[in-house]
């Protein structure tokens, strides 16, 4: 026996025979990702036929409800279960007080119904926060340089409670504001809407990955920043403190925001609870994997299954992406 035999014979364990073929690979693959597993984000503008190109978000479109409701159909097709609503007000429309969030007629309330009645069986989730709505560009009551949690909560209960009038699914808090779970689902059970889900932002962080999101709304605070509410990127332990908090006040799905960075805070999440896990692959994600396709540095379609791979294999049930057609189409 030779020296070669020799070093054979003690290798009884080998993990490449897992990864000989593509066969085996997909035998033993511990991670699937399924068109069911995406949410698809969209933003609705106010007219017909039309779509205006948001730029720092290559391929995504503000839409108006009539072609909203084309795309969200093409998603639904390709097996998306969800789509999740922001919509984007022009600023004759936005107060202090967020008054145009509860219009039963708002821009938000028709798109949903106009969703609802064309394609019943999609879940239609939609934001709840100020922002959109808000003159100063805050998700909550802003006065004298601070920002009023208490107030605020009154306010994003009934922004909900039109939002399940309209035919909302699921609604998503996404302010951040101490509370407001368990104001909105107080709320909804006093209206009637005991079955009108939660998804609650409940680790969103204070962001930098968040700068073409705030292109494609026209919502970034008018003045000081969202670091009061919004987490602290180095927290982790924090995240989970927020999930339980938001999980006790009633919170049906938790989520991480934004994804990829934060790939530890989901796994801590995920190992912490067991409700379903959400997470949101954001737009600071999305445009620099196509920024860096569209000059050639990486093959998008290999990069994004890659990184939507991780976010599910650390521990999310379901991912917000704007990638989500295109992912959708090729699986």
């Amino acid at each position: 026996m030779n020296s070669n035999t020799k070093s054979r014979v003690k290798l009884v364990q080998r993990p490449r025979r897992n990864r000989k073929n593509d066969s085996v690979r997909r035998l033993v693959r511990e991670t699937l990702l399924t068109p069911s597993d995406l949410i698809l984000p969209l933003f609705v503008v106010e007219g017909t036929d039309k779509q205006i190109p948001i730029q720092s978000m290559p391929g995504v479109f503000r839409l108006s409800p009539d072609l909203l409701l084309e795309q969200a159909r093409s998603a639904y097709t390709l097996g998306i279960p969800a789509v999740a609503l922001f919509p984007v007000l022009p600023e004759s429309a936005k107060d202090r007080f967020a008054t145009e969030s509860t219009n039963s007629d708002g821009l938000l309330q028709r798109t949903v119904r106009g969703l609802k009645s064309q394609i019943p069986e999609l879940t239609v989730i939609t934001d709840v926060a100020m922002d959109p709505y808000s003159s100063d560009g805050h998700d909550g009551v802003f006065k004298d340089g601070q920002i009023l949690n208490d107030p605020t909560l009154d306010i994003l209960a009934a922004m909900a409670v039109s939002q399940a009038e309209a035919g909302a699914d699921i609604v998503a808090p996404s302010d951040m504001m101490d509370g407001r779970v368990r104001s909105i689902r107080d709320g909804l059970d006093q209206s009637g809407f005991e079955g009108v889900g939660i998804l609650a932002y409940s680790a969103k962080y204070a962001s930098a990955f968040y700068g073409p999101f705030r292109d494609a709304l026209d919502s970034a605070p008018k003045s000081g920043d969202k670091k009061t509410y919004q987490m602290d990127p180095a927290n982790a332990r924090e995240a989970v403190r927020e999930v339980l908090l938001d999980i006790e006040e009633g919170a049906d799905i938790v989520m991480v925001k934004p994804a990829l960075p934060y790939l530890d805070v989901i796994s801590a999440v995920r190992s912490a609870v067991q409700v379903p896990v959400a997470a949101y692959s954001v737009s600071g994600e999305y445009a620099m994997a196509k920024a860096a396709a569209q000059l050639g540095w990486l093959d998008e379609d290999a990069v994004v299954g890659e990184m939507l791979i991780a976010i599910k294999r650390a521990g999310a049930d379901m991912i917000l992406t704007y990638f989500a057609l295109d992912i959708a189409q090729s699986l």
